[in-house]
């Protein structure tokens, strides 16, 4: 009966040990930035800029180096899904995304494509496709029809459309593209 009781305690200890031991050993730690979330690996949005999402819904936008853009992060009032930065573009180009309803003006906002010398080659007008005035993303679509420019480079500008006189209310996102 010793024997039995012996060997029921030591079965116990050795489980409690090795739980102990498992426990301390398992990462537990949430993500706290994009980076970590990535590594983690949880999915990543397509989107620009890009958004990792946890299974428990924590969400992660990722900083975008200022070399990347023109422009500040503007991920809080539009987000681009296509083209993303430094893609490869060419006509017709699809420009999409989601948008809050303040960056519409009548449900739409101006899209402006320039080569790598600086000057226009096309012009469109960024369409909501859904309720456009509300403080929430909708989305957007614009089709560019456009000749393939001599640079190799260019931008893609969508402004915050702002029918006021009030530059103070002015806002883009500038994406630098390729041109195939």
């Amino acid at each position: 009966m010793k024997k039995i009781i012996f060997a029921v305690l030591a079965l116990f200890f050795i489980v409690v040990l090795i739980l102990v031991f498992d426990v301390g050993r398992r990462d537990n730690t949430e993500p706290v930035n994009f980076r970590e979330c990535a590594l983690l690996g949880y999915p990543i949005l397509e989107s620009y800029p890009r958004q990792c999402r946890t299974s428990n819904g924590m969400s992660f936008t990722e900083d975008v180096e200022k070399d990347d853009i023109a422009s500040v992060d503007k991920s809080d009032l539009i987000k681009v899904n296509s083209p993303l930065p430094n893609e490869a573009v060419k006509s017709p180009l699809i420009v999409s995304g989601l948008a809050r309803g303040v960056w519409f003006f009548e449900g739409s906002f101006p899209v402006r494509l320039f080569g790598g010398d600086g000057k226009e080659i096309a012009v469109g007008i960024a369409q909501a496709e859904g309720e456009w005035m509300t403080a929430e993303f909708v989305p957007f679509k614009t089709i560019l029809n456009f000749e393939k420019p001599s640079a190799k480079t260019g931008k893609l500008i969508l402004e915050k459309d702002n029918p006021s006189d009030f530059r103070q209310y002015d806002d883009e996102l500038v994406i630098p593209v390729i041109f195939d």
